[in-house]
C-alpha cells in the first residue's frame, strides 16, 4: 500500500504529495513518522493508493502510525480549501485541526495505576510490624479500588509490598483531564416563549444556509441555541458552538453540561497541554458531540455536523491574527455547505457587512425585538465630561455615575464599571523634558501597573522597573497620564471604602479558571463592583447588577478606523445589556466629552436600524466595505534591510497587477506600519482597497512567493486593525 504524505513543515518546498510505502494499519487521516530529509519527520496520510509512479525500491517506509486516524474526511476535504484560499502550505492549514502540543509529539493520554484486593479478608496475613501494609489493605477493604500514587503517599511502600505477597492486583486505566470539573450544572430547562418560538421556527423551516440571529441584550438568544442543538442531537448529528471570549466559554460550557452533561467539550488557548488533547480526543471519538469554545473551536473533529452557532457574530476576535490569516465565518460556511447544516449568527449589534447581506435576502433575517422578561432596556444617562471638568471634577467618576453607585450599593444591588485600558495609567511623562516611557522591542509607550510597580509593553509582554528618575534628563517629576482598570479599581476603593471590588481584565486572569473564578464569584454577589475590559461586555447574565458605567466612550470612538463608529456603537450597546436582565429596573452611565455624537445618540436609544442606515449611507458614499474590500498586506523582520528588500519586491509585484486590473484597485500604496516594530520586528505595510476581489489570488500568490526564511509577508482582508 503507497500513503500520500504531507510532512509537516509548513514551507514552500515541502508543499507537495511524498508517497511512502505503508502497511494496513494506515488510514486516510493518520499522522505518521517517516523517513524525511536524513531525520523522521512527522507527516499526514493525506490519501492511499494502490500503485506509485516512483519505483518501489526508491520509496521509505513509514516508521510509525498514531492508533487512530488523526483527522476525518471533512478536516482533510477543509484543509486543502484552506490551502488554497489563502495560500499557505498544506501542512500550514491541517495543524490547524490538531492540538500544537499533540502535533509536537509533547501530550499523550493520562494513564494512572489502581491498586485493587484479589483475596478475601481472611486470607490476609500481615505481620504487625507492617503496619503501612495493614493500614493500606484496610483502607482499600473499605473503600475499593484506589489509586497507587495516593495510596503510596499515605502507606509509603505499601503497594510495592502488597503485590508482591499477591494480596493486591494493578491495573492500568486512561484517566480524562477535565478542564472544569468545579462547574455549576444543576439542570435547567426553559420554556420558549412565543418569540422564541417564532425565532425558533423560522430558522428550522428556511432552506439558507446562513441564518441571522438579530436580538436585543436579554432577548433570549442563547436558548434558542440550546433548543436547536438539542433538536440536532435527537437526529444522531453534533453541533459547534462559538462563543468571542475565553471568559464566555465556562459559562457557556456549564449551560451545555446542564442540559446534554458530558456531551459538551470545551476548546480554547487557556487550557493545558494534557486537558486539549483530551477534550480533542473526546471530540474525535463520538464521545462529546457539542464542541464549545473561541474562535479555534471551528476546526473541532466531529463528524456529521448539524449545526454551528457563531455568538456575538460581529466581534473582531473571530479574525485570526496569526497565518494562515483565517475568518471565522469563511470556515463555519465551508463546514456548514460540507455538511448541509444551518449556520447561525446571533448578535444584539450584527456587523454592517453580515446585516447588509441579510437585509438583501442572502441571509435569513430573524429578529427578536424584545427581552425575555418583558423589561424595558436599561435607560442610558449621559454624563458630559467637559461640564464636570468646568465644575472642578477631575476625578474618573461624573457626579451622576457617583451618585448613581451610591443608590446601587445601598439598595444591595451590582454594579459594572467598563475601561477598554488595562493598567493604572497609559503613559509616564517627564513633565521637565516631555520623556516618554516607551518599549524597547515595540514603538509604542509603556503602560503602568501600580500592582507589581512595573511598566509593561501592552504588544510584546515585556516588563521594566519603574523610572524613579528620567533617564534624558535626570528630573524626577514624573507623571501619569490616561487611565487604566488598575487606577479605577484603586479610585473606587477609595471613594466607596465599604463595598467589595474584583478586576477583570488581562492582568488579574491568567490560568484557565481565571475568568471564571472572578465570574463565579461576582455572580454568587461576593463583590458589590466590577470593573473590567471588554471581557466584561458581552455574554454575561447577572441578574443584580442594575447599574453599568461607561467611563470613556470616546475611546474607540475616534480611532483612524472605518469601523471606529460601528464599535463603538456595538460596545456601548452590549456594556450596557448587562444592566437590569432580572426584574429591577436596569440604568447606564455614559461618560463621554462628545454627546452630540450621532454614534452615541443612536446608541443611548437602542436604535440598530437608525444607526445602520447612517452607516450604511457612509459606507457607499466612501466605497468602503461592503462595498469594497480593504487588504493589507504585512511585511515584518528582524533586519530591517531584509524587510525593506522583501517589501520592495513584494510591491514591485503588486504594483504590475496595479497597472495590469486598474479597475480592481481604489486605493493602493505602500508606507510604515503605525506601529513600526514589535517583537523587535520591523513592519512595513502595502494597503489596497478592491473593488473587485477576483484579483484576490493573485495577491496571496505574489505575496506567498515574496516571504522567505528572514521575512514574513502576509495577507489580511478588512483587518481588525490596521496598528
Amino acid at each position: 500500500m503507497i500513503a500520500e504524505v504531507i510532512v509537516d513543515v509548513a514551507t514552500s518546498e515541502t508543499d507537495r504529495i511524498f508517497d511512502y510505502l505503508c502497511d494496513e494499519t494506515v488510514a486516510e487521516g493518520s499522522r505518521v513518522l517517516a523517513p524525511f530529509g536524513g531525520r523522521v519527520t512527522a507527516g499526514f496520510v493525506v490519501a492511499l493508493k494502490e500503485t506509485s509512479e516512483y519505483p518501489a525500491e526508491r520509496l521509505k517506509k513509514v516508521t510509525s502510525v498514531d492508533p487512530f486516524p488523526a483527522l476525518n474526511k471533512e478536516c482533510l476535504a477543509l484543509a486543502k480549501k484552506i490551502a488554497a484560499r489563502y495560500a499557505c502550505p498544506l501542512a500550514a492549514a491541517l495543524r490547524l485541526f490538531l492540538p500544537s502540543e499533540m502535533r509536537k509529539g509533547k501530550v499523550k493520554e493520562l494513564v494512572k495505576r489502581y491498586a485493587a484486593l484479589c483475596v478475601p479478608q481472611e486470607e490476609i496475613v500481615l505481620p504487625e510490624k507492617a503496619k503501612n501494609q495493614r493500614a493500606a489493605a484496610e483502607f482499600l477493604l473499605k473503600n475499593g479500588k484506589s489509586e497507587c500514587a495516593a495510596l503510596n503517599a499515605a502507606f509509603p511502600g505499601s503497594v510495592a509490598a502488597l503485590e508482591k505477597k499477591g494480596y493486591i492486583t494493578i491495573s492500568e486505566e486512561q484517566v480524562l483531564r477535565d478542564p472544569y470539573k468545579t462547574l455549576d450544572t444543576a439542570e435547567s430547562r426553559h420554556v420558549l416563549t412565543d418569540d422564541q418560538s417564532r425565532a425558533a421556527e423560522s430558522i428550522r423551516s428556511d432552506p439558507r444556509t446562513v441564518q441571522l440571529l438579530h436580538g436585543v441584550t436579554g432577548s433570549g438568544k442563547t436558548e434558542i441555541y440550546l433548543t436547536l442543538i438539542a433538536e440536532c442531537l435527537q437526529q444522531g448529528k453534533t453541533a459547534i458552538f462559538l462563543v468571542p471570549e475565553i471568559s464566555l466559554t465556562p459559562q457557556m460550557l456549564a449551560q451545555l453540561r446542564s442540559r446534554f452533561g458530558k456531551n459538551a467539550a470545551i476548546m480554547h488557548s487557556g487550557l493545558s497541554a494534557g486537558e486539549k488533547f483530551d477534550e480533542w480526543r473526546r471530540l474525535r471519538s463520538g464521545e462529546a458531540k457539542i464542541a464549545v469554545g473561541a474562535r479555534s473551536a471551528v476546526f473541532a473533529p466531529l463528524s456529521s455536523l448539524g449545526l454551528i452557532v457563531i455568538d456575538e457574530e460581529h466581534d473582531s476576535s473571530y479574525s485570526s491574527e496569526t497565518s494562515p490569516r483565517y475568518n471565522t465565518f469563511d470556515i463555519a460556511y465551508l463546514r456548514a455547505k460540507y455538511n448541509g447544516c444551518k449556520l447561525i449568527l446571533g448578535s444584539a449589534t450584527p456587523s454592517v457587512e453580515t446585516y447588509k447581506r441579510a437585509k438583501e435576502g442572502e441571509f435569513n433575517l430573524v429578529q427578536l425585538t424584545r427581552r425575555v422578561n418583558q423589561k424595558p432596556l436599561p435607560e442610558i444617562i449621559i454624563a458630559d465630561m467637559r461640564k464636570e471638568a468646568r465644575r472642578g471634577n477631575n476625578t474618573s467618576f461624573s457626579l451622576a455615575l457617583q451618585s448613581e453607585i451610591e443608590e446601587c450599593l445601598n439598595k444591595g444591588n451590582q454594579a459594572i464599571l467598563f475601561l477598554n485600558r488595562r493598567g493604572y495609567s497609559q503613559t509616564v511623562i517627564c513633565r521637565d523634558c516631555g520623556y516618554v516611557a516607551k518599549c524597547e522591542s515595540c514603538d509604542v509607550s509603556l503602560t503602568y501597573h501600580k500592582e507589581e510597580d512595573c511598566l509593561k509593553c501592552h504588544y510584546c509582554g515585556a516588563r521594566y522597573k519603574m523610572l524613579r528618575g528620567c533617564p534624558e534628563c535626570g528630573g524626577t517629576h514624573l507623571t501619569y497620564a490616561g487611565t487604566g482598570t488598575q487606577r479605577i479599581e484603586a479610585e473606587i476603593k477609595k471613594r466607596f471604602p465599604a463595598a467589595r471590588v474584583l478586576r477583570m481584565d488581562n492582568d488579574t486572569t491568567s490560568g484557565k479558571e481565571g475568568h471564571f473564578k472572578i465570574l463565579k464569584a461576582f455572580g454568587e454577589h461576593r463583590a458589590d463592583i466590577l470593573v473590567g475590559t471588554q471581557m466584561i461586555a458581552k455574554g454575561h447574565d447577572f441578574p443584580a447588577v442594575t447599574l453599568v458605567g461607561i467611563l470613556d466612550a470616546d475611546m474607540s470612538l475616534h480611532f483612524s478606523d472605518y469601523r471606529s463608529g460601528e464599535r463603538t456603537f456595538q460596545l456601548v450597546t452590549q456594556v450596557a445589556g448587562r444592566s437590569g436582565r432580572a426584574q429591577e429596573k436596569g440604568k447606564v452611565v455614559l461618560q463621554t466629552y462628545d454627546p452630540e455624537n450621532e454614534v452615541l445618540r443612536y446608541a443611548i436609544s437602542y436604535d440598530y436600524e437608525g444607526f445602520y442606515q447612517n452607516e450604511i449611507s457612509l459606507r457607499a458614499a466612501s466605497l468602503f466595505p461592503p462595498f469594497s474590500k480593504i487588504v493589507r498586506v504585512l511585511v515584518s523582520g528582524e533586519d530591517d534591510k531584509k524587510t525593506v528588500e522583501t517589501l520592495r519586491v513584494t510591491y514591485e509585484e503588486l504594483s504590475a497587477l496595479h497597472e495590469s486590473e486598474p479597475d480592481a484597485f481604489l486605493f493602493f500604496n505602500r508606507m510604515r506600519s503605525p506601529v513600526g516594530r514589535i517583537q523587535n520586528k520591523f513592519r512595513y505595510q502595502v494597503l489596497m482597497r478592491l473593488a473587485d476581489t477576483s484579483v484576490l489570488p493573485k495577491i496571496y500568490r505574489i505575496c506567498a512567493q515574496a516571504k522567505n526564511r528572514d521575512v514574513l509577508v502576509s495577507v489580511e482582508e478588512n483587518p481588525a486593525s490596521l496598528a
